[in-house]
């Protein structure tokens, strides 16, 4: 059985820092790859070794899987952590890696290509009887029979990239009249992205929720669930508010889903951190969508919900060690809800605002933490993902994670920058949200541009009135009053200021 004492992470920012930090915690040396772009980022300054591999675009950096593997060799390390992203759910990376003679720490080639494709992985899972959404079970190559099938199923449905994922290639179609239109944009779309322009059909849930569960395998066969995320709150299909657990599962079919997501990575013999996520509709039945064969960006709540550190699990994996845990041995304890903090406008349909981190200081605190990959003074690149940190709260209830989280938005100090720290300050505070009674159409049924206007108005009031107050209590300090005054006009320029970051 192979012992891993150099690992390189073939990644950059916050989830390169989190690998290397376990790695450092189990006495295991880094190794840091990094593009021109982040030659001063953190992650190359915290690993023990780091080495330049070009220029900032990705497929001249982080997407050269052989310069990888090179160095890799020549520094004589022992494994691959591909993070999340860029190559992490590569099968021809992987068996390179392989081949080289080193440890990917994910799972085999053949698991991440079965799974890969959404066509491909509901073929594997069949025979396990997993919920699946009505639709195409091929790809679509006669259009005449794909909308004869989708007027069987009824309207709305939804085209979808068999290679997709992050909402690339994927269209609503609620009339037949749309039906090629849509097509050939979603076609459009999965070419662009994923160079595989194979799409198919299956009915469009109206009010869907969007939960994952996360599972664990070995290479000997064992596979356990660590229960669900909720990662309903999306924009343009991509998550913004992930929360572990989900305030709407009933015991009976979490426990379902949990035994259909050990089923699925059974049917591809996986070992190490996956995901297989389900829609889930109003009736809070549930359906296979896919399986995401590596570690998510939202695996941070489930680590607080289980105390489980799932990058050590995965390196132990790696190394042909069982698991340290059976599915008896986990429990829920507590309540964790992570946002993304991205350089994203939520005021203009959350567009990038890239530019420097003039003001950067993150919040503190007991149940508070910060993933991030940055520092003030940087540059958010535009060559990458613009996620500039996750922040993550944890709580004995979902109440107190709600609570906590909402501290920690205010007291997180950006400037330079638009963030989505507003709009996920504003989705916290929604009924819908709080009730649990929301689905992903969560931003397109409440959210619009004027709400942050409204919610700031409304800010400045309460700290004027709270000064205000203050002021008659003290006006016979007329050097109190002076200050008061000039915090009265501090709230106003704020304001003002705001404006003009925009």
């Amino acid at each position: 059985m192979p012992t891993i004492k150099k690992i390189l992470v073939a990644n950059r920012g916050e989830i390169a820092l989190r690998v290397m930090r376990t790695a450092r915690e189990m006495g295991i040396s880094t190794v840091a790859v990094f593009s021109e772009a982040d030659r001063n980022a953190p992650h190359v300054k915290y690993a023990d070794e780091a080495v330049c591999i070009g220029p900032p675009p990705s497929k001249e950096s982080y997407l050269l899987g052989d310069k990888i593997i090179a160095v890799a060799q020549s520094l004589g390390v022992d494994a691959i952590h591909p993070g999340y992203g860029f190559l992490s759910e590569n099968a021809g990376f992987s068996k390179a890696v392989k081949e080289a003679g080193l440890i990917f720490i994910g799972p085999s080639p053949e698991s991440i290509e079965i799974m890969g494709d959404k066509l491909s992985s509901k073929h594997a899972v069949a025979s396990y009887n997993i919920p699946m959404v009505p639709g195409t079970p091929d790809a679509i190559t006669d259009r005449v029979a794909a909308k004869a099938k989708a007027a069987e199923i009824g309207y709305p449905i939804l085209i979808k990239a068999s290679a997709g994922g992050g909402g690339k290639g994927m269209r609503v179609v609620e009339r037949e009249e749309e039906f090629d239109e849509q097509m050939d944009r979603a076609v459009g779309e999965a070419i662009s992205a994923f160079g595989n322009g194979s799409c198919f059909i299956e009915k469009y849930i109206t009010k869907p929720k969007h939960i994952e569960i996360q599972v664990m395998g070995d290479q000997h066969g064992n596979v356990v669930y660590l229960f669900e995320r909720e990662c309903s709150i999306q924009r343009r299909h991509q998550k913004v508010i992930e929360e572990a657990p989900s305030s709407v599962l009933t015991p009976a079919i979490r426990e379902a889903m949990g035994i259909c997501a050990v089923n699925v990575a059974k049917a591809c013999n996986y070992y190490g951190a996956g995901t297989v996520e389900f829609i889930v509709d109003e009736n809070l039945d549930f359906y296979f969508l896919e399986m995401n064969t590596r570690l998510q960006v939202e695996h941070p709540v489930t680590e607080l919900i289980t105390g489980v550190d799932l990058v050590k699990e995965m390196i132990h994996v790696a190394e042909g060690k069982p698991l340290s845990m059976k599915q008896e041995d986990l429990q829920i304890k507590g309540h964790s809800i992570e946002v993304r903090v991205c350089a994203e406008d939520p005021a203009n349909n959350f567009l990038p605002n890239v530019g420097t981190l003039q003001t950067y200081v993150r919040p503190q605190g007991n149940g508070v933490r910060v993933d991030d990959g940055i520092e003030e003074g940087m540059e958010i690149p535009i060559y990458y993902d613009p996620m500039i940190a996750k922040l993550i709260s944890y709580g004995d209830t979902r109440t107190e994670a709600i609570e906590k989280m909402i501290r920690a938005i205010d007291e997180f100090k950006i400037t330079g920058v638009a963030t989505t720290l507003p709009f996920c300050k504003f989705a916290l505070r929604h009924e819908a949200f709080v009730s649990g009674n929301f689905d992903t159409r969560f931003v397109s049924l409440y959210f619009t541009p004027e709400v942050l206007e409204e919610e700031a108005d409304k800010t400045e009031l309460e700290i004027v009135a709270v000064l205000a107050a203050e002021l008659m209590k003290h006006k016979n300090k007329p050097k109190v009053a002076d200050n008061g005054s000039a915090l009265v006009n501090n709230v106003s320029q704020w304001r003002k200021n705001r404006a003009k970051l925009r």
